[in-house]
């Protein structure tokens, strides 16, 4: 059995290190060169970001590149690596595996654990990479929230925050226009989530 000398560090991972992970359905993410595991998601985190994909794809027109669960890394040494649960780039798809530029807008959807993940450590990391919009989704079953977050001068601050039937508004990737309610309730939610049509 080999031991390890105690004066030896230990390696930190990279962005490589993650081809060896097990498809077990949680998520594998990296945090200066330490392993960050995630449960797998839950139903309602899916039909929250499935619905959101759809939605800002059909919005966008494919003008942008928005997927769910994108690689990320977040420095030049591949030891800072994070999957958003949600993204949109401009630019063209990476050669490799994983994106190495700031999306325009990453989305994470909390749940029980990941609350201060996303709340704060996610918000620092993100921050420092220069992505210039960070969206915080709380599905919470009676009234799910929607925070938007700006970067300005290096750090984020709160633009918007709505909750259930009220309107979210932004320009930030895109215009967008949305209900938070119609992202998790279930009925006819494409036709509404953008909210009552305007009448002329």
């Amino acid at each position: 059995m080999t031991t390890r000398h105690p004066d030896v560090p230990e390696r930190r991972l990279t962005a490589d290190d993650l081809e060896n992970t097990p498809d077990d359905g949680q998520r594998y993410e990296l945090v200066d060169g330490r392993l960050d595991v995630s449960p797998a998601p839950t139903n309602t985190h899916f039909r929250v970001a499935s619905r959101l994909n759809t939605y800002l794809n059909n919005l966008c027109q494919g003008e942008f590149e928005i997927g769910e669960g994108p690689g990320v890394n977040l420095n030049s040494e591949r030891t800072t690596h994070r999957i958003p649960d949600l993204a949109v780039f401009d630019c063209d798809m990476p050669e490799g595996k994983y994106f190495d530029v700031p999306p325009l807008l990453a989305v994470e959807i909390v749940s029980p654990e990941s609350v201060f993940r996303d709340n704060h450590i996610k918000r620092q990391e993100y921050a420092a990479f220069g992505i210039a919009s960070y969206w915080i989704i709380n599905p919470l079953a009676d009234k799910i929230g929607l925070l938007e977050l700006r970067l300005l001068d290096g750090q984020y601050q709160v633009v918007t925050q709505v909750y259930g039937e009220e309107v979210f508004e932004t320009d930030l990737p895109f215009p967008v226009k949305l209900v938070p309610h119609w992202l998790l309730a279930s009925g006819p939610w494409f036709k509404n989530l953008g909210g009552p049509a305007e009448r002329n």
